[in-house]
């Protein structure tokens, strides 16, 4: 039996991604197998959100071509897809697989084990046309499980190079969907989260007619999983038609990830978003007022070219009054290909770390705010439990708080009621309701 081992990098799609390829290796006989094993085949899923990102793609590359030189190497995924000329280069690869066809890999490494002498394989195609590849899982690895629902970006963002590595908006069909999600709450996952690139642009390729709140509207009634919770949304798609329509349904958590990228509309306008700042401030007062137990976090960016003091300081004073949760702070990445490359006013890597370093203290000094709230308040926070650290069990609440309790028998994969206590770093403590 062959052993393959497979590396991801990236975001949470591609996660799912690989999850499926290593399931599609083991209907093809393989063995799955840790990636620091000695494998007979590697697949590496890239990312090229960043410079970086293509960095840390090389360099797992190379980690598999050094632990063992007569392994079959495929690379898949956005840097292979944007790059497939400088990954094909790298001496000891096998294959280079774009962001389409990924279920190829186990047919490709069966042909490559089976004669050496076929040389390197190419296939990273044009992503114009292209259908949504229906992958699907059988397992989650953890209670929260993860569901491809679409794929594509048609935002062309200045500063973003995943819409050209990912392709037109293609939605996996609903009926597809629910049987997955079937199969993995019959296996114990007690929370789905519907992710895509963009996720809230579900559907719009569809003849059905079928939306994201179409299909969120299909699971309640079906009643399945315990929980449903959403990948990350741009702000005009939190839209009050969108928000009307889902707001009461009990299938859905009360907790939303934003990109909002900037809170200064200056920015996003030369980022080329779809929205100002005051548009997702009416759309976050909106949701609070139909979902008043709401947590929300969200992705903020600093030093993006031109990026002022007083723009900066905006995307501050926006954490304050959207009353995040919690955010994911990063810095602008340079990216060739993209018009933000080629901006004036680039904003020296100096004051970008340190306008990080700010932004960050912020976002903390309103987490604890939040929670502060949560503890005073008192209410029972509904926790489904996935993770344990010696006699205390970790896991999340239905909007997004992480929790910790203690128990005195394994409760992983069970929904409880806790009364929290105090927090601490960002984590909730508490007491299991009895």
């Amino acid at each position: 039996m062959y052993k393959v081992g497979l590396y991801t990098l990236g975001c949470k799609v591609s996660s799912y991604e690989t999850e499926a390829v290593g399931e599609a290796f083991e209907r093809a006989g393989f063995l799955v197998s840790d990636f620091s094993d000695v494998c007979d085949v590697y697949v590496i899923n890239t990312c090229t959100v960043t410079a970086e990102s293509d960095a840390k793609s090389r360099k797992y590359i190379r980690r598999a071509i050094r632990t063992n030189p007569d392994a079959v190497v495929i690379v898949m995924g956005c840097y292979s897809q944007r790059s497939p000329e400088e990954v094909s280069e790298i001496e000891g690869v096998s294959a280079v697989i774009g962001t389409a066809d990924k279920l190829a890999a186990p047919d490709i490494a069966i042909k490559l084990l089976g004669d050496r002498g076929l040389g390197k394989i190419v296939t990273v195609s044009n992503l114009a046309g292209t259908k949504f590849e229906n992958m699907r899982i059988s397992r989650a690895p953890r209670t929260r499980g993860y569901v491809k629902i679409e794929d594509g970006c048609e935002c062309k963002c200045t500063y973003c190079a995943i819409s050209s590595a990912r392709g037109p908006v293609r939605s996996k069909r609903p009926e597809d969907i629910i049987d997955e999600i079937k199969t993995l709450y019959s296996g114990g996952t007690r929370e789905i989260v519907l992710t895509g690139i963009e996720t809230g642009s579900y559907g719009k390729d569809l003849e059905d007619g079928c939306d994201l709140a179409s299909l969120l509207y299909r699971l309640s009634e079906l009643g399945i999983p315990d929980r449903i919770r959403l990948g990350s949304m741009a702000p005009e798609l939190l839209s009050e038609k969108f928000v009307t329509r889902v707001a009461r349904l009990p299938i859905l958590v009360p907790h939303f990830h934003i990109s909002m990228q900037s809170g200064s509309t200056s920015v996003l306008n030369r980022m080329k978003r779809r929205y100002t700042r005051e548009t997702a401030l009416a759309n976050i007062r909106r949701i609070r007022a139909l979902m008043p137990a709401v947590m929300l976090t969200a992705d903020l960016m600093v030093g993006f070219p031109g990026e002022s003091e007083e723009e900066f300081l905006e995307t501050v004073s926006f954490v304050t009054e959207a009353g995040l949760l919690d955010a994911h702070v990063f810095s602008y990445s340079r990216r060739e290909g993209t018009p933000a490359a080629m901006m004036q006013d680039q904003v020296p890597d100096g004051i970008k770390k340190e306008r990080s370093a700010r932004l960050i203290a912020e976002k903390n000094r309103v987490r604890d705010a939040v929670l502060d709230g949560v503890v005073a308040d008192g209410t029972a926070l509904a926790t489904v439990f996935e993770t344990r650290r010696g006699c205390r069990y970790v896991g999340h609440s239905d909007s997004y708080i992480e929790i910790c309790a203690e128990a005195q028998r394994d409760i992983r994969g069970e929904i409880l009621n806790v009364i929290p206590t105090h927090h601490e770093n960002g984590v909730v403590y508490g007491k299991i309701e009895k």
